[in-house]
């Protein structure tokens, strides 16, 4: 299961919040539970895919993300402040707080950029596996997902791009032409200063125009 298909089974879009992941679950947890359903296959089945795709996004959605949050509102948060009329500035001044002991040291949140360095190497490798083993709808849409959470990133483009390139070409293998076309274009848009890429795409154009 990749993780398109891990928010997609939570009924969640790509790129959703620990928050929103955890809440998800809990309730389809509950809608499906084997319990609540019992001798119901269809339903256990769901409640089984529902918890692997929730340990899944667990490892890639770390909890601290909404700490970070929480602790970030807090501190942007004003302070009450009282509704009378104002004193004279010189009382206000004299007043001192009473000292407060200091915060407890907390530990920092991993940053993000690492964690989205976490998660694009994951589905890099992930990515690998499916077009080693000939998964290209599972590959392009695992590509497509990553680079909707990494826009700007010149590799995640890059093997967008040649993931549509490697499936243009099992299409005009399968004499699958005019789809073919489609996905080597796209191979182009996707990364069109590639060179390397621009050739090896120029080739499979060339076949198909023999084939044609």
């Amino acid at each position: 299961m990749d993780l398109g298909d891990c928010y997609r089974v939570l009924g969640l879009r790509s790129g959703a919040s620990f928050v929103d992941i955890k809440t998800s679950y809990r309730r389809l947890a509950q809608q499906y539970h084997p319990d609540i359903n019992p001798g119901d296959k269809k339903a256990q089945d769901k409640f089984i895919a529902l918890t692997e795709a929730y340990k899944l996004l667990l490892t890639v959605v770390p909890p601290e993300e909404m700490a970070q949050r929480s602790t970030q509102s807090q501190e942007k948060a004003p302070q009450s402040t009282k509704t009378t009329c104002p004193e004279p500035v010189v009382t206000v001044t004299q007043e001192k707080p009473t000292p407060k002991p200091p915060p407890k040291p907390t530990p920092k949140p991993p940053n993000l950029v690492e964690i989205e360095q976490r998660l694009k190497w994951k589905t890099y490798e992930q990515l690998q596996r499916f077009l080693k083993e000939r998964r290209f709808p599972q590959a392009i849409a695992l590509a497509e997902a990553l680079a909707e959470r990494l826009p700007e990133d010149a590799e995640v483009r890059q093997w967008q791009a040649i993931a549509y390139q490697i499936w243009g070409r099992a299409l005009i293998a399968e004499k699958q032409l005019l789809k073919a076309r489609i996905y080597l274009k796209k191979a182009l848009k996707t990364d069109p200063n590639n060179k390397s890429l621009s050739q090896e795409v120029q080739r499979d154009f060339q076949k198909l125009d023999q084939i044609f």
